[in-house]
């Protein structure tokens, strides 16, 4: 069993037993340099929590962090005597592997002598590295009032949601409300660049402050990822201004492609669209039981680290609930809750978003009324959003 998963499997052991003095648990992963130090001193300073609070938010960083920090962990659990003097009670844990860290390399083999080294940057290079503060923008695209077309109650309900669950994962979340399609493009362009920040007073940005959103306090920068959602209404490709006019999701996501100048070049660039695709219903269908070379290359291509989710499949329609929100937007903020605070993958994440949305019901007879978000993406590593 790997560490991840048997620290998944006791967390609430580990919690309880951790939570009898929080202090020097934070203080050993600080020494073994599990955490960074800007991680340290935000775990050190929360102060709204009580100890469970404080071991909950330094258990979950240590699980965002990948398998080799899981095991290092879990060494420093079972090795460390100050550590097994003051918390005994770990002892009665099972550990599906007492020796979980790889054991030391013999130094009389020159070829092998930098191993762990080498194992850790694979590691790195399978992930994408988030470490600026904040970890990046997220921009909300939120279309309500609309010239010719109906009102989309129930938006705000999205915008909020996105706002909260985003800038817990420690993203700057601003939102431009009501948008012409043109506004949109140039908004989208400026957000791209940031090279000409006084065009943001054209669209009224707003920043996400925990409460609501508010003026924007600063000017934004970017970071190590970005994330544009966009609340609409859309036809099949496309998503929709409030004057009507369409935006091709295609050339939204092309807006953000690399190029040498482009600060998110090798970056990951999630897109989560909330619009129609067309107007038919997607009807349901009850289950039945059924049995290039190798060759490295520095460059990488122009449509690489795209993460795109829609609502719903070509053609068809997406369901909005005047009250709460949208199916695919309030499943969407639910798993990040969930699967985040786990260390889990954000394609594995928008996976659990498919499975949930596809089995609700918008018509009175089962299967009359379905919805199926879709995932496409040209990511080239793992996408790990953490809690901060």
């Amino acid at each position: 069993m790997e560490a991840g998963d048997q620290i998944r499997g006791n967390k609430t052991a580990i919690l309880e037993i951790l939570s009898t003095d929080y202090s020097l648990i934070l203080n050993k992963v600080d020494e073994k340099k599990l955490i960074t130090t800007r991680e340290y001193n935000n775990l050190k300073s929360v102060n709204r929590e009580n100890e469970e609070g404080h071991v909950v938010r330094l258990v979950d960083k240590i699980m965002g962090k990948g398998e080799d920090t899981c095991k290092k962990f879990l060494d420093l659990l079972q090795t460390d005597e100050e550590i097994k003097g003051t918390y005994p009670e770990l002892k009665k844990l099972q550990w599906t592997n007492t020796s979980l860290l790889p054991k030391p390399v013999q130094a009389s083999s020159a070829e092998h002598s930098d191993g762990p080294s080498q194992e850790r940057r694979r590691k790195e290079d399978e992930q994408y590295q988030l470490n600026s503060q904040p970890t990046g923008l997220c921009v909300i695209i939120n279309n309500e009032n609309f010239t010719y077309m109906k009102q989309r109650c129930g938006t705000d309900k999205d915008a909020q949601h996105l706002g909260e669950v985003f800038s817990r994962l420690d993203f700057r979340v601003l939102m431009c409300k009501d948008q012409t399609m043109d506004q949109m493009d140039r908004a989208l362009k400026c957000f791209a660049s940031l090279s000409d920040l006084s065009q943001l007073q054209e669209f009224s940005v707003q920043e996400w402050s925990g409460n609501g959103f508010t003026d924007l306090q600063e000017a934004p920068k970017h970071g190590d990822a970005f994330i544009c959602c966009i609340l609409s209404h859309g036809a099949s490709g496309s998503v929709s201004g409030i004057d009507g006019k369409l935006l091709s999701i295609k050339h939204i996501t092309g807006t953000f492609k690399a190029t040498n100048q482009s600060a998110l070049t090798g970056k990951p660039k999630v897109f989560l669209i909330q619009a129609c695709q067309g107007n038919q219903e997607h009807k349901g269908v009850l289950l039945k039981d059924l049995q290039a070379d190798g060759s490295h290359s520095e460059c990488i291509p122009e449509a690489a680290d795209i993460l795109l989710a829609r609502a719903t499949v070509d053609d068809c329609v997406a369901y909005r609930d005047p009250t709460s929100g949208s199916w695919f937007i309030q499943s969407v903020c639910q798993q990040l809750e969930e699967g985040c605070l786990s260390g889990d993958d954000m394609k594995d994440i928008l996976l659990r978003v498919n499975n949930d949305v596809s089995q609700k019901e918008a018509g009175v007879q089962p299967g009359t009324a379905k919805q199926m978000p879709e995932v496409t993406f040209t990511l080239r590593k793992r996408l790990v959003l953490t809690p901060h």
